[in-house]
């Protein structure tokens, strides 16, 4: 006699709709603001066309707190996606695995949404720590995974929206919808029973209050590397935003950029224009000198405001016959690694604050920070405040 196939029970109470509707929420927020926040990232860092002369130079601040809400948010999701696997999992178990073309869809999309979204945490906790150990490029897969979040996303809602519908407010005291309890769930008695409900909401709060410990202590210890009254309590982040030299940390040194010695001993700043010329850093120093508070923000999270003393952008092109300022391109000394050139909007270079620095908090620039001369501008992604700049180049158009 052939034996029947039978999928293994599960006898936890809050394997349920509610309970998987509840923790969802919450997750949909954490992944609506990460997504949203590192849509902002990407276009301040690679500006479509259209948005060419139009990027945002207010709040000044703007980029250290969408950046520290993207890495806040995500650390945040960790903890809710684990429970909301763990609330959900028995449905892997279910008999017959697919039971038509639809139901086969649905579970395709699950899967695509749950390994993106896991892969997406995975890769944005190791950039925090700057590890990249996959050959591919971190930023361009990173946003690509985004979308596919967001899409599978949406088809999941739109599959499940009846359920989420009917379990995503707290029913009236016994007026509690039945659970749905997963194929194969063991026999709990009825659902519908006064003593059966107040143990599932008992352990459905417990549940909860857990949740909300472990998602708290997990943003409270690591979100003091952008946000400075957590500071002190900044106890799992890889960056604290007062170690460094200079008050300030360093991502990339002068020694791992390539920059020597020789490099800066002739040193010179060369600007484009119609008039173009070049300055020794004498020359700059005996300009008129400015000064801005301003932050350094970084796609990894960490932040810190910092006082600078430079010349204006705005300044240098007009002097180069540019009196409207320009688009420009922006050259370092850099032999090693990424951007070493980078582009400035119009919105920066007419800006009063932004800054050709040559002073970091009452000192000269170290040259971890840049020595001689590095941008620093209103609401811009630390990887484009441009160290050891040694040309300013203008772009047609």
């Amino acid at each position: 006699m052939q034996s029947r196939i039978r999928p293994p029970s599960f006898s936890g109470r809050l394997h349920d709709v509610r309970t998987a509707t509840i923790v969802g929420r919450l997750l949909g927020i954490a992944v609506a603001i990460c997504f949203l926040t590192g849509l902002v990232s990407h276009l301040l860092q690679e500006p479509p066309g259209w948005l060419i002369g139009h990027l945002p130079a207010r709040p000044v601040s703007g980029y250290r707190i969408t950046q520290g809400l993207h890495v806040i948010s995500g650390i945040a999701a960790v903890p809710l996606l684990l429970v909301k696997l763990w609330t959900v999992y028995p449905r892997l178990f279910e008999w017959p695995p697919v039971r038509g073309v639809g139901h086969a869809l649905e579970r395709l999309s699950i899967a695509v949404l749950v390994a993106a979204t896991i892969l997406e945490l995975f890769m944005g906790l190791l950039n925090t720590v700057q590890w990249y150990p996959w050959p591919f490029s971190f930023r361009s897969v990173h946003y690509a995974l985004g979308w596919v979040i967001i899409g599978s996303l949406l088809v999941h809602l739109g599959v499940k929206a009846p359920q989420i519908a009917a379990h995503w407010r707290r029913p009236r005291q016994g007026a509690a919808p039945k659970a749905a309890a997963p194929q194969g769930a063991a026999p709990q008695g009825a659902a519908t029973g006064a003593d059966d409900e107040q143990l599932v909401r008992a352990d459905r709060r417990s549940l909860l209050v857990g949740l909300g410990v472990a998602v708290g202590t997990v943003t409270v210890v690591t979100a003091g590397q952008s946000v400075t009254p957590l500071a002190k309590l900044n106890l799992l982040a890889p960056r604290h935003p007062d170690n460094g030299e200079q008050g300030l940390p360093v991502n990339r040194t002068a020694s791992a950029a390539g920059v020597d010695l020789k490099a800066v001993r002739s040193w010179r700043l060369s600007v484009g224009g119609p008039q173009g010329y070049e300055l020794t850093l004498d020359q700059l120093r005996a300009l008129p000198q400015h000064k801005a508070t301003l932050p350094i923000a970084c796609v990894e999270g960490w932040s810190k405001s910092a006082h600078w003393e430079g010349v204006r952008i705005k300044d240098l092109l007009e002097r180069a016959g540019l009196p409207d300022g320009a688009r420009l391109r922006v050259v370092s000394l850099q032999t090693r690694g990424g951007y070493r050139v980078t582009e400035m909007d119009r919105t920066y270079t007419r800006d009063d604050l932004t800054l050709l620095a040559l002073r970091l908090n009452g000192e000269v620039l170290s040259p971890d920070h840049g020595y001689p001369a590095r941008i620093i501008a209103p609401n811009r992604p630390g990887v484009l405040q441009t160290k050891w700049v040694t040309r300013l180049e203008v772009i047609p158009g």
